[in-house]
């Protein structure tokens, strides 16, 4: 970020540097902390769709589900303390990201995935083991820890290891993680469902223990990031790894000096809580915010949280409305892949905006289409081939949520923060997503209650607003280093009347001052 290198702000500077065995295999190690993250969030749905959980720990729930002829089906899920189960995770995690992004600069980004790793574990055996709800709602609790750790290291620790132009598909093995984590959740879900002696929702909160394990342990043989190493006060340790990463025949000369710099622009920084709010890093902190809310804002979370519970309100029954929950998150997995393979090449921007308008249509469509069946009363059949289209469209949904809004919404934010500022940038953008979907999941099951199909058209037009918000104020930041990012902003229509040109610092070379082409 300081020195004396040209760089175009369309792609800013290109350091020599492969993807070699040794990068992928760490960034697959650690983007497995998503797992932790999607396991919950498609276990939580599966088991409160569960007779036996529901007779345990919600009894007024589970007898409003066997009425016989119950009039509304929007509203028999009804419960705040049901989603106090599922949603007091994430107010957890909300605040467990503040403290994660102090472990994350003093001892590292590996050390916090681990003290994540570890938390969830022993939230899984708490859930697996819970005799009542205070059991099931701290072990919730340590869960929500556990994935405010995780949420604020792994992005930024696959930012920082990853060449510049594969940052993107680097990245998005986080998303990739949290989406095969729900996939696994739905099966599980739909296996232990099955079994006769009704504690088969016991299995499936336990076997959260299965990838809280994997990050945990695979944490400990994590190296750290030269960033990481250069901030804490080993550089030599740092050029090695460097050079490690890139590829030992690369010249990391330039890239070291960068990181160098940066380092030591960052230690002038003493309260980055508060030099976060500094007009400089106005466009960074508006990212943060905005994304993170938007993405929550999408309406992901009714799907995945509580989709067996919303297929069976459309009229799905048992088995039925888990196996659906598998299907949307096969969808969900195969549509990851394609934003891993795209990213790079067409840019953030274009799937932010295609992604969008698919997630449009697909809303509305399945609005209307509940509409025709259950109208304002709730009451309604829906046949099958007709709860077929509500699948089809579902599933056309969370694709382009898949490709665009799910991967970018950890990848744009973990990418746009320069060192100095980095850990508290990232517990912002957690803690704003952590708030959101803590506040969606609580107040999900009153909302379709009270707003019954019009909850996919309140969604929809969220996402109309978010859409305009990508195509006018979020620059392209593909191929761009990470210490380079602020001629992005530089060279922004909006965003450049918040950067002076004493805040543009770039590159080193030899000491002979910049230049921006």
């Amino acid at each position: 970020m300081a020195g004396g290198a040209v760089v175009n702000t369309s792609g800013g500077k290109d350091y020599p540097g492969r993807l070699t065995i040794f990068v992928f295999f760490t960034c697959v190690v650690a983007a497995t902390g998503g797992l932790i993250f999607g396991y919950d969030i498609g276990i939580s749905g599966g088991v409160t769709s569960m007779n036996p959980f529901l007779k345990k720990f919600f009894p007024e729930v589970y007898n409003k589900k066997q009425m016989k002829g119950s009039a509304n089906q929007y509203c028999k899920y009804d419960n705040q303390l049901l989603q106090t189960f599922t949603s007091s995770l994430y107010l957890a995690a909300l605040v467990s990201s503040f403290f994660a992004a102090t472990v994350t600069r003093v001892v590292g980004r590996k050390w916090s995935m681990f003290t994540g790793g570890l938390t969830f574990l022993i939230g899984a055996a708490l859930n697996g083991a819970a005799e009542n709800i205070a059991m099931l709602i701290v072990g919730r609790i340590l869960l929500g820890v556990g994935v405010g750790f995780a949420n604020q290291s792994v992005p930024v620790y696959l930012s920082e290891m990853a060449p510049a132009r594969l940052r993107g598909m680097l990245n998005i093995g986080f998303q990739l993680m949290i989406t095969i984590g729900i996939l696994a959740a739905a099966l599980i879900n739909y296996g232990t469902n099955k079994i006769k002696a009704g504690y088969g929702w016991r299995i499936s909160l336990a076997l959260a223990a299965v990838p809280a394990g994997i990050i945990t342990l695979g944490s400990l043989f994590l190296p750290d990031t030269p960033n990481s190493l250069i901030e804490r006060g080993h550089p030599e340790a740092a050029r090695r790894m460097l050079n490690r990463i890139r590829g030992s025949d690369v010249d990391i000369s330039e890239e070291y000096a960068d990181l160098v710099v940066a380092s030591e622009e960052s230690k002038l920084v003493q309260h980055p809580w508060r030099n976060i709010l500094q007009r400089k890093y106005r466009p960074q902190l508006t990212m943060a915010i905005m994304i993170p809310f938007f993405q929550q804002l999408t309406g992901i979370n009714v799907i995945m949280f509580y989709a067996p519970v919303l297929f069976e309100t459309l009229g799905f029954k048992g088995d039925a409305s888990l196996m659906s929950a598998v299907i949307t998150g096969l969808v969900n997995v195969f549509a990851t892949l394609v934003s891993v393979f795209t990213v790079d090449r067409l840019g953030r921007r274009k799937l932010f905006l295609q992604g969008g308008s698919q997630m449009l249509v697909s809303q509305l469509v399945v609005g209307t289409l509940i509409a025709v069946k259950f109208g304002t009363s709730g009451v309604g059949e829906m046949p099958k081939g007709y709860a077929a289209a509500v699948v089809l469209f579902i599933c056309l949904y969370v694709a382009g949520f898949a490709w665009s809004w799910g991967p970018l919404g950890w990848l744009v934010p973990s990418e746009i923060f320069p060192l100095e500022i980095r850990p508290a940038g990232q517990s912002i953008n957690v803690s704003v997503n952590m708030l959101f979907t803590f506040v969606i999941a609580q107040a999900f099951l009153t909302m379709l209650c009270h707003m019954k199909f019009g909850l996919f058209y309140f969604f929809a037009g969220w996402v109309v607003i978010m859409t305009v918000f990508i195509a006018l104020f979020l620059p392209e930041t593909k191929n761009v280093p990470i210490e380079e990012m602020v001629l992005v902003w530089k060279g922004h229509w909006f965003w450049r009347r918040y950067i002076g040109d004493a805040d543009v610092h770039v590159g080193a070379n030899n000491g002979k001052g910049a230049a921006i082409a």
